[in-house]
């Protein structure tokens, strides 16, 4: 009988042992867990037109190696759409236009403070044409000549872009004359690919497009006194859950260093800056 008790004395002290082991290892597990979500970097979500894709994409990489803690996810498309998206509730922290109107819509829906939102950068509207075959086009009536078949534009509606080259063509009276011409395109990088690849013997996109590629050739600068001004103002969505890290950025987007990278890019930075 003692031999009996004895040995459930054993079994009793070797299962405690082993329930604190268990216990022990789930705390330090826990603990481990618990340190790795407080390295873990945040991460905020930009909005931003598409014609800002590479100079965005180099301001990441020097942003992020001299901010630590701190990664940036971009997400690139028309202005248009990217403020309905904004306004439906995606998770954004900043929002890059290339309209005035996008970034003031959100303004008046109290979604982006007046206050927190600036002009940074401006533009150029200009006509592309494919490098081969060569095509002569010097002003807006040259687009109803026969040799051009079709001239890819934006949409207006949500395309910055397209809505200035509408404004452009409609200046410049041709506007009817070239509907049955004109391809819609959801971006203005999209109307770059369908110049480079043949499916639009011209198109509409901005100066800072054109120099991206050797694809295509500058045919023509648009006259600025055709169209509304191009400026990309910068604001910060209201909804935004890092507040702290999410100004920083703003701010950093408009230090010299920054605008050294857009100004390389063929953008520049607008008069009442």
């Amino acid at each position: 009988m003692r031999h009996v008790l004895v040995k459930r004395k054993w079994g009793l002290l070797a299962l405690l042992l082993v329930t604190t082991l268990l216990i022990s290892a789930c705390g330090n597990q826990q603990t481990s867990k618990d340190s790795g979500a407080k390295g873990e970097a945040v991460e905020l979500t930009i909005s931003a037109a598409a014609s800002l894709t590479d100079a965005l994409q180099e301001i990441q990489k020097n942003y992020e190696a001299k901010t630590s803690g701190v990664k940036l996810n971009f997400n690139f498309g028309a202005s248009g759409a990217l403020q309905q998206q904004i306004e439906q509730g995606a998770p954004v922290d900043l929002f890059l236009s290339a309209a005035s109107k996008n970034m003031n819509a959100l303004v008046d829906k109290k979604l982006i403070t007046q206050d927190q939102q600036k002009d940074l950068l401006a533009n150029e509207l200009v006509v592309i044409t494919a490098t081969e075959p060569s095509i002569s086009v010097q002003e807006a009536k040259d687009l109803l000549n026969a040799d051009i078949h079709k001239i890819a534009i934006g949409i207006p509606e949500s395309v910055p872009a397209g809505k200035y080259a509408q404004e452009a063509l409609t200046n410049a009276g041709v506007w009817d004359e070239l509907q049955s011409k004109l391809v819609q395109a959801k971006d203005v990088r999209q109307v770059l690919q369908y110049v480079e690849t043949g499916n639009a013997d011209a198109g509409f996109v901005y100066k800072t497009d054109a120099l991206s590629t050797d694809q295509v050739k500058m045919a023509y600068t648009v006259d600025p006194a055709l169209y509304t001004p191009i400026t990309y103002p910068v604001g910060i969505v209201q909804a935004t859950t890092h507040a702290k890290e999410t100004e920083e950025l703003y701010n950093y987007l408009q230090s010299k260093e920054a605008i050294d990278v857009f100004t390389k890019y063929g953008f520049s930075v607008p008069n009442s800056k």
